[in-house]
């Protein structure tokens, strides 16, 4: 039952009976033309080719917006809803299909809210006479339901008129704002062009946010490193080197950060400014710095690995390093990077810790699959005979 009368608690509710019964001008124009039916309909006609007018489409938007949808929420300011429905456009028409279904949507505005309005003021007219004939009165004039006779049970009838008004304010409310979603909102290939540049949009911030993890969270973990090394080495030589070494890693991170701040301020920046496999020495020199014991080897050139191929192994490697010295420390690193005809494989390994990464631990290594997965490769991590390896196939073409 408290389901049944919700919606006569919503305000909304009675906006949206507002809205349709404005059209009762329309249903009110037989009052004057008699039997002329046919300037009736030529009148609907014309109202509906208005919508032809791009002004139009906007008004229409906006009464929509106002009176059709729910501001129940409006005092969150986050929230879509204090701006009304966000699919109905308030917004001049621009192509021919924005005009088109501006018509039609006043032509069913007309048609709907004419009858809506037409049964608001009937309906209780006929309550009215079931409940005079009930009593023995003879029934008012206006009603086009006449009732006959003169009956006690009629006033049992009375409130099923009221009750199917009811019915047809809620149900034609609902209906209405769907239409008005669907004729005054975008239309599928609109909203299909949004949804793409929406995911774009999303993709871009993940690709920045993991620009950024990479970068920063290596120049950090290398830092805290090499700081830590050098306060419990008591070497002035040593602390000396390790302050150079952390001067230099802070110096690349800014020059990262500088970088994936010049992709937010310039959407066409080229992404070959991006570092690639070819300046992996130097994170091989600051893992080593750090006192990690780096062995490289290389097979194959690396100038011939396409430029979004090599970023992206850079940027996996540099995880790798990263992951390496912030759970295992100072261990020897074994690392391999081959060129094939058509693949990379890269490789890390370091001896297994107490301190295994797991896989709620950080986005480290599900970074390090979403690259090769970006890519069409493929990236594996976890023990192997007593090492933490990560290995990182990558197709070149």
């Amino acid at each position: 039952m408290v389901r049944i009368l919700r919606p006569f608690t919503r305000a909304v509710t009675y906006t949206r009976w507002l809205h349709l019964f404005i059209a009762i001008v329309w249903p009110a124009m037989w009052l004057f033309i008699e039997d002329e039916w046919w300037i009736w309909l030529l009148s609907a006609g014309l109202l509906g080719l208005a919508g032809l007018v791009p002004a139009m489409r906007t008004v229409e938007g906006l009464q929509a917006r106002l009176l059709l949808t729910d501001h129940r929420h409006g005092s969150d300011s986050d929230s879509d809803s204090d701006k009304g429905d966000p699919e109905i456009v308030a917004a001049s028409s621009v192509t021919w299909g924005h005009r088109g279904r501006t018509v039609l949507w006043l032509e069913a505005r007309l048609v709907l809210g004419g009858l809506v309005s037409m049964l608001t003021v009937q309906l209780p007219i006929t309550t009215h006479d079931l409940v005079r004939t009930a009593l023995g009165d003879p029934p008012g004039g206006g009603a086009l339901l006449r009732i006959e006779g003169h009956h006690w049970w009629h006033a049992l009838l009375a409130p099923l008129p009221l009750i199917l008004l009811a019915a047809v304010v809620v149900g034609s409310g609902e209906l209405i704002t769907r239409l008005a979603g669907r004729l005054l909102g975008p239309s599928p290939a609109e909203r299909l062009a949004a949804l793409e540049e929406r995911t774009d949009q999303l993709l871009e911030r993940n690709r920045i946010a993991r620009e950024l993890h990479d970068s920063i969270g290596h120049a950090l973990t290398v830092a805290v490193v090499q700081a830590g090394a050098a306060r419990a080495a008591g070497d002035p030589a040593f602390t000396d080197r390790a302050l150079n070494a952390i001067e230099e890693t802070g110096r690349a991170a800014l020059e990262d950060l500088e970088r994936v701040l010049g992709v937010l301020r310039e959407s066409g920046r080229p992404a070959s400014s991006r570092p690639a496999l070819t300046e992996a020495d130097r994170l091989l020199e600051s893992a080593r710095f750090s006192g990690a014991k780096v062995d490289i080897e290389v097979t194959g050139p690396l100038d011939g690995v396409p430029g979004p191929v090599s970023r992206e192994g850079y940027r996996i490697l540099q995880e790798s390093l990263t992951n390496v010295l912030r759970h295992a420390g100072a261990v020897p690193v074994r690392v391999r990077i081959g060129v094939a005809d058509d693949t990379l494989a890269l490789e890390v390994r370091n001896p297994l810790t107490a301190d295994i990464p797991g896989p709620g631990r950080g986005s480290g290594l599900r970074g390090i699959r979403e690259r090769a997965a970006l890519l069409g490769g493929r990236a594996r991590t976890g023990p192997d005979e007593g090492d933490w390896q990560v290995q990182v196939e990558l197709p070149l073409r």
